[in-house]
């Protein structure tokens, strides 16, 4: 097997960093951070694509207001839809972080913690 596909164990503290960061910060990185890597690259492309989605509509809704500020034509009816595709994209990145987040906690707490006589600690 190759090594790179070998997954390793990864300890409490490395499961706790990797969920804080995916659902804290940007859903994938944490799942990057502990080499879940497919699961990694789907969530932070679909966030990406999400937050795209609606900064593209912001832009789209605030470019006409701005041209509207000084003139007397009615502003063009607020699209709803595109907002609410990028919303979801990123709620579903955001719920499958959540699960990959529950199952790295879940695999660092099956593992045995070491004991003092199995590590040397130096003081």
């Amino acid at each position: 097997m190759k090594p790179f596909l070998v997954r390793k164990k990864i300890s409490r503290a490395a499961a706790r960093n990797a969920a804080l960061l995916n659902l804290l910060g940007t859903p994938g990185l944490g799942s990057l951070l502990a080499r879940r890597w497919f699961a990694g690259g789907g969530q932070l492309l679909l966030a990406v694509a999400g937050f795209a989605l609606v900064v593209v509509w912001f832009a789209q809704e605030i470019i006409p207001c701005f041209g509207g500020l000084f003139s007397e034509q009615p502003l063009p009816p607020v699209n709803l839809k595109t907002p609410a595709v990028g919303a979801g994209l990123f709620a579903s990145a955001w719920l499958w972080s959540l699960v990959t987040s529950l199952s790295l906690r879940r695999e660092a707490a099956s593992e045995k913690p070491p004991t003092l006589g199995e590590s040397e600690v130096h003081r």
